[in-house]
């Protein structure tokens, strides 16, 4: 089931889909060009990683992250197909090793390049638990049909 704000939030990504219409900031820059300060770098997750934690976090991948994520995390949801975008793959453990959970809090929070905030419509507790079920996915590898 959806969530009005999911719809809202759905309807953004589709207008910012045009790759001339790139977000720019004051500098000339687009968003994922920007430094991220120390501190969001070094922030730490006070959410400990547990059955529950993930089990939490999987359940708001699956309202609002899914469709262009994927279920399983590669980065091959309907909507990053039909809009031809490239989600990265959270089974790839190199690729995932290059994010801090700081930073994966700040994405999902703030959003990146064609990908809308969560904002406000998730606690940061929900979005603690985010971060955990996505770096869960590096955990468990890609599945044997996609090796």
């Amino acid at each position: 089931m959806w969530r009005p704000l999911t719809a809202l939030a759905l309807f953004g990504l589709l207008t910012l889909s045009s790759p001339a219409q790139e977000t720019k900031t004051e500098q000339g820059k687009a968003p994922a060009e920007q430094e991220v300060s120390p501190e969001v770098v070094n922030r730490k997750n006070p959410v400990a990683r547990s059955a529950t934690s993930i089990a939490e976090g999987k359940k708001l991948f699956g309202i609002d992250c899914v469709m262009c994520h994927g279920p399983e995390g590669d980065g091959k949801g309907e909507l990053a197909v039909t809009m031809k975008l490239s989600p990265p793959d959270f089974r790839d453990d190199t690729a995932m090793k290059k994010f801090t959970d700081g930073e994966l809090f700040d994405i999902v929070t703030n959003g990146i390049r064609k990908m809308p905030p969560e904002g406000k419509r998730a606690t940061p507790e929900q979005t603690w638990n985010l971060v955990n079920y996505v770096r869960s996915f590096a955990q468990k590898g890609p599945s044997p049909a996609a090796k």
